[in-house]
């Protein structure tokens, strides 16, 4: 099992099909931003790197925005040092240290659940770094998660030990359903 990890919490979309800024939805004492920033710290993240406009984390705002989450984790890249990495999003709140350190375990260089481009762990070395800056240079539709997994063989964990862990909230139907499961 890995001892050092860092994490990449993807919090600068749009939003658009929620109609609000999801980072800042309200969950448990805080915001998701704050719940899952907290989440990865206390499964062991020796980091986390937000991505999105969050001056109160030291966010780092998409030099080039709408480009999705691949286009996010690319324009990171050159930040991030060698190493294993977490990247969770940040409407994901049902979350579980059991399966980060699930994904943790496998020893891949990309790693993540079927079905599910994220929760995904990467080992960051230069030749992910290589692959994460063209998938991030490629047009809308090839430039995704899946097709980064795709290139660099990930492993998937088979999802049925995960699911509810995996809900994730998008419109504001999926957050009522979300919020009622807590």
């Amino acid at each position: 099992m890995t001892c050092e990890w860092r994490a990449v919490l993807l919090a600068g979309g749009r939003s658009s099909r929620m109609g609000t800024d999801k980072a800042a939805l309200p969950w448990g004492d805080g915001t998701l931003l704050t719940h899952m920033r907290t989440l990865l710290l206390a499964a062991g993240a020796n980091d986390v790197v937000v991505s999105g406009n969050h001056p109160q984390f030291d966010g780092i705002p998409d030099g080039m925005p709408d480009t999705g989450p691949m286009g996010a984790l690319a324009q990171l890249a050159p930040r991030l040092q060698d190493g294993t990495w977490m990247v969770v999003p940040v409407d994901m709140p049902l979350l579980s240290a059991d399966l980060l350190q699930a994904l943790l375990a496998t020893e891949a260089a990309c790693a993540c659940v079927e079905d599910h481009p994220l929760p995904m762990v990467l080992r960051i070395d230069a030749r992910v770094r290589a692959v994460m800056d063209e998938m991030g240079a490629r047009e809308e539709r090839a430039r995704s998660l899946r097709a980064l997994q795709a290139r660099l063989q990930a492993r998937y964990l088979p999802a049925p030990p995960w699911r509810a862990a995996l809900r994730n909230c998008n419109t504001p139907e999926a957050w009522s359903a979300l919020r009622a499961m807590r």
